[in-house]
């Protein structure tokens, strides 16, 4: 099985501190370096060597370094340490650079700290799902120093402090969270209710899921029903059904359309669903001008049209 985050947050664990200017450097500073002087960096990458490459370098430009060696770890250590900019390999075992940046971008406490994913061989289908994943850019190994140097410069000149967010989800509605939005629970379900609503024509595996933001199958049902009361299939179903709603009151695509847009392979099994939550068809949904009273969701709020 595999093992579980803690929500317990490790204390900070610094391996390196600014070089003193006697001490032989073995990348001379730039004139750009004062402006890492003091950056506190967390390096993320299960390689060693590469690890302390970095380490090595970022400390010579007067970097507080701090190391982690894997996603999860990574992710441990950005909740307690609170770094300035984050390196990421992206292949790494136990949970890779895309689940972690997911989880540190679902959480209110990290998601303002700007990630840079490191990469031997990144394809452009890995670039956009490190972007879309939250990721503000890429450094290729094998490293030039100088543009490590300059791409920190940049996005930490463009770090602003990042407000709390708001309990109103992307379309509006409020979702509940009877838990701390800064708990493992609330993270995982952040994350993995992002990865359901953005592809709510697909029909994920739970497996698939788990992995994706860097936990199991069985720990991530039980954070939906600490945040939702739902498992992560009854929450995806609920979600299908507002958005057929919500396409049914506001757009002419026929029910077919509708379906095949929120997973159905069929408009008969999708009417079946319907017709089950909302006790009448799509047909007379729509015929009726959408007028129908709210209806409970599985997370506790009433749903109106």
């Amino acid at each position: 099985m595999a093992t579980i985050m803690s929500d317990r947050p490790l204390p900070p664990q610094p391996l390196a501190t600014p070089a003193s200017p006697q001490s032989g450097n073995r990348w001379p500073a730039s004139p750009h370096a004062r402006q890492l002087s003091g950056v506190r960096v967390l390096v993320v990458d299960d390689n060693q060597e590469d690890r302390m490459l970095l380490m090595d370098f970022l400390s010579q430009q007067g970097c507080r370094v701090y190391i982690a060696q894997d996603g999860r770890d990574g992710y441990t250590k950005a909740r307690t340490v609170q770094p300035d900019l984050i390196l990421m390999d992206i292949r790494m075992p136990v949970c890779d650079g895309l689940g972690a940046c997911r989880l540190l971008k679902a959480d209110p406490g990290t998601r303002h700290i700007p990630l840079i994913f490191l990469t031997a061989a990144a394809l452009p289908g890995e670039r956009v799902a490190g972007l879309s994943a939250g990721a503000v850019d890429y450094v290729a190994k094998p490293y030039d120093f100088e543009e490590v140097r300059l791409r920190l410069s940049i996005h930490l000149k463009a770090t602003t402090p990042a407000p709390e967010p708001s309990p109103t989800s992307e379309n509006g509605r409020l979702t509940p969270l009877p838990v701390q939005a800064h708990t493992l629970d609330a993270v995982l379900f952040r994350a993995t209710r992002a990865l359901l609503l953005d592809r709510l024509d697909a029909t994920p595996e739970l497996a698939g899921l788990a992995s994706a933001v860097g936990t199991n199958t069985r720990r991530l049902n039980l954070a939906f029903r600490r945040c939702v009361g739902v498992t992560v299939f009854d929450f995806l179903r609920e979600e299908r059904m507002k958005e057929a709603r919500r396409l049914l009151s506001e757009t002419s695509l026929d029910v077919q359309d509708i379906a095949s847009a929120v997973g159905f392979a069929s408009a008969a099994n999708f009417a079946t669903a319907f017709r089950e939550r909302f006790g009448m068809p799509p047909s007379g949904f729509r015929e009726q001008g959408a007028q129908i009273p709210p209806v409970p969701d599985p997370s506790g709020s009433a749903t109106s049209p």
